[in-house]
């Protein structure tokens, strides 16, 4: 089984390598926007729409938030213990001063996802300036459309006050127009994995999709995703893909946020022992990368729309989840669904058992992992996916 994919292609090792250092390489680029005089903008999350963020020439950067040590024991000192890890690691980046995006950010654009963010937003605008946009938990378009798309207007007019700038509706058209094919050859990476067996590997995977938000120049990282994914396509029919022609490891959908936190005591073990990741579901999985902005539309309008439509648990109700993740267990061939969540990650937390009774509707083997960025439990993680996986097998 392949736990980590080493392509003969020296051009497509190359690639992949690259991917898996572009944290290292968006240090350098943010160091360098700065010292150009560039606008950056830091965020945290997908509702940010960095079409708006994009369109005066501004570079948007991810916010660290994914490490345990040292930024949660430092924020424990100023927030509860019990509080999400997402939320702690965030916080104690910027309190320390170990997050160079958080570092050199003009702005920090925050987003009311859940009640733990708000409050830690407040604290973080004693230390960054901080834009918070507010979110219709509603995903219905005739109660929340309009209410929407003028929360997403008066950011766009931030923006413009704040920096002396003019964001014209031709701006956003261009930089929906990259972005579209930005989505869209992401969700070719998360398709490599209906290949049988997988073209890629689920960590191989994972490293792309969460490097990308390190890379400033948006043309040059579409290229570089689209002939990357060419060459494993490419390997794949040669024969010469992560796994043999002859070798179908179980299938596993990912589902949950957060989660990059926590990959080493749960996605690598997967792999470790003998599972393909083939996809991931949630906010940032494969549904949200397929649904392109409608081109043809006002843009503020066409924006509110897709950012809406994201299918994170915060929604409710949050009837669009549970559909596509049925349609997507049918269309990866799923043979079994592992549900990562965080500790008090309510939103997940809850939406996980509404997986489970899809998943055994249509007998599909189901596992809930609860966790958190401390170590500890290493030992009994793999003790559960080691016994889900034999079950599998």
């Amino acid at each position: 089984m392949a736990k980590e994919y080493h392509p003969e292609n020296p051009e497509l090792a190359e690639i992949l390598d690259s991917f898996k250092n572009s944290r290292e390489l968006g240090t350098m680029a943010v160091k360098s926007a700065h010292e150009a005089g560039k606008v950056i903008i830091g965020s945290f999350c997908q509702y940010a729409p960095m079409e708006i963020i994009n369109a005066p020439g501004f570079c948007n950067f991810s916010l660290c938030g994914l490490n345990y040590d040292p930024p949660v024991p430092l924020a424990e000192t100023k927030l509860p213990a019990n509080l999400c890890p997402l939320i702690k690691s965030s916080y104690g980046n910027v309190l320390g001063d170990y997050c160079p995006f958080a570092h050199y950010a003009d702005l920090v654009v925050g987003e009311t996802t859940c009640d733990g963010k708000k409050k830690m937003y407040e604290m973080l605008a004693e230390m960054k300036p901080m834009y918070v946009i507010h979110l219709p938990n509603n995903p219905d378009w005739e109660r929340s459309l309009e209410a929407w798309r003028d929360e997403l207007e008066k950011f766009r007019k931030e923006l413009e006050t704040r920096f002396n700038v003019t964001i014209t509706d031709d701006d956003l058209r261009r930089t929906i127009k990259i972005s579209n094919e930005e989505r869209r050859q992401q969700a070719r990476i998360y398709e490599l994995g209906k290949f049988d067996p997988p073209a890629i590997t689920g960590m191989q995977m994972r490293s792309v999709m969460s490097s990308v938000y390190y890379l400033i120049d948006k043309e040059e990282k579409v290229q570089k995703m689209t002939h990357m994914v060419d060459l494993l396509e490419e390997a794949w029919r040669e024969g010469k893909g992560p796994y043999k022609p002859d070798e179908h490891p179980p299938r596993i959908l990912i589902s949950g946020a957060a989660i990059e936190g926590v990959k080493e005591k749960t996605l690598e073990i997967i792999e470790d022992l003998g599972g393909a990741i083939v996809c991931y579901e949630g906010c940032c999985g494969i549904s949200n990368m397929r649904r392109p902005i409608d081109e043809t539309k006002d843009p503020m309008t066409a924006l509110a729309e897709k950012y809406l439509d994201v299918p994170c648990a915060v929604m409710s109700p949050n009837q669009r989840r549970y559909d596509q993740f049925r349609d997507t267990l049918d269309e990866w061939k799923i043979d079994g669904v592992i549900s990562v969540t965080v500790h008090s990650c309510l939103p997940f937390g809850i939406e996980s058992h509404t997986l489970g009774k899809i998943c055994e509707e249509k007998g599909v083997p189901f596992m809930h992992l609860l966790t958190d960025y401390s170590p500890g439990d290493e030992g009994q993680m793999r003790t559960r996916i080691e016994a889900f996986m034999e079950m599998l097998h």
